[in-house]
């Protein structure tokens, strides 16, 4: 029996619960806040029979957890996380691992010198239609990669950063729409092609007010490959729209929206990929917190953090590490600096 630690009782948090509820042989053992009253609301309404602490030390200190989950806010993930992995517990961290390069590397150091495994969230990249979508690529389906684009068009009224403390502040959100909702997107768009060589950029704050980050951004890339793409993210386009991913080559496109293939034509075309079309034209989607932070699913949540329990059990490494985590957060910074500069940054 593995057993759990949280530290941080947000929003996030419920799903990391209601995942684990689902996961065979493992237990959740203690919630750390600094509020209190937010860890027992978060154990009363998710039914939970665990201690409450409002300090990580008695926490790290127990034989019985081995596994810490951080769902503290975006840029305080480096501290907690690294007494967990000083006192031998794995780590998981909630997307961004950590908002500057620097502290996405203390914290990766921090876990490969205590030697326990550290795991980045980024649950879109366990959805089957991303999913299937990584194979094509790596089979080669697309002939020679021509354009990527992925857009994250949400919409988060006033009342969101007003209510959320260290929301929209760059010292704990480490940035807006890109760091916090498009994330997810800027993960599956390197997965699937790779780190970009260059990228030029334009941010801006247009919908909200006293906010210190951008809610909107437009952003192109340069890939190894030669191919280009496109990142788009809001947090200002009423009512929000599902986000997308596409994929394009010489040979074939896919569009996904939210979880749902939309577009799959290939030439040759197979089978597969007639069923493939078949399969997910009986898909609804979904509206994966376009317009409301707590209207995602805990599924893939789920299916990443069994992942992460296999790669303990089996002395194997997760799908997201670290290092894997750390990629985003890189790209994301060198947008940030391009639209400051207004210059094409290389990386």
């Amino acid at each position: 029996m593995l057993g759990f630690a949280i530290i941080g009782c947000g929003l996030i948090a419920r799903f990391h619960v209601r995942a684990l509820k689902e996961i065979p042989g493992t237990s959740i053992r203690a919630l750390v806040s600094r509020n209190p009253q937010n860890a027992r609301g978060l154990a009363q309404s998710e039914k939970l029979t665990c201690d409450i602490y409002n300090d990580p030390a008695p926490t790290l200190a127990r034989d019985d957890v081995h596994v810490v989950i951080i769902t503290t806010p975006s840029g305080a993930h480096l501290e907690p996380a690294v007494l967990a992995a000083q006192t031998g517990k794995h780590v998981i961290v909630e997307k961004p691992l950590e908002i500057t390069i620097d502290r996405c590397d203390r914290l990766i150091d921090a876990c490969d010198q205590a030697g326990v495994q550290l795991c980045a969230i980024f649950p879109s990249r366990f959805a089957d239609a991303n999913i299937a979508l990584k194979h094509a690529v790596d089979a080669g389906k697309f002939g020679r990669l021509t354009l990527a684009e992925t857009t994250c068009k949400w919409w988060r009224s006033q009342s969101y950063y007003d209510a959320g403390g260290w929301k929209g502040t760059r010292a704990l959100d480490g940035g807006g729409a890109l760091m916090n909702q498009t994330i997810h997107n800027v993960d599956l768009l390197l997965w699937m092609m790779g780190m970009p060589t260059q990228v030029s950029a334009f941010t801006a704050t247009l919908a909200h007010e006293s906010i210190e980050v951008e809610d909107t951004a437009v952003a192109c890339l340069r890939f190894e490959t030669g191919a280009l793409g496109v990142i788009q993210a809001a947090t200002s386009t009423y009512p929000g729209l599902p986000k997308t991913i596409a994929i394009h080559g010489d040979k074939g496109s896919a569009v996904i929206e939210q979880e749902d293939i939309l577009r799959w034509e290939f030439i040759p075309e197979t089978e597969g990929d007639r069923a493939l079309r078949a399969k997910f034209a009986k898909k609804v989607g979904a509206s994966g917190g376009a317009n409301n932070p707590a209207a995602i699913s805990h599924t893939y949540h789920a299916r990443q953090l069994a992942d992460f329990v296999n790669a303990i059990q089996k002395g194997a490494g997760s799908q997201v590490d670290g290092r894997e985590g750390r990629k985003a957060v890189e790209v994301i910074l060198a947008i940030y600096q391009s639209a400051a500069t207004k210059s094409v940054i290389t990386l």
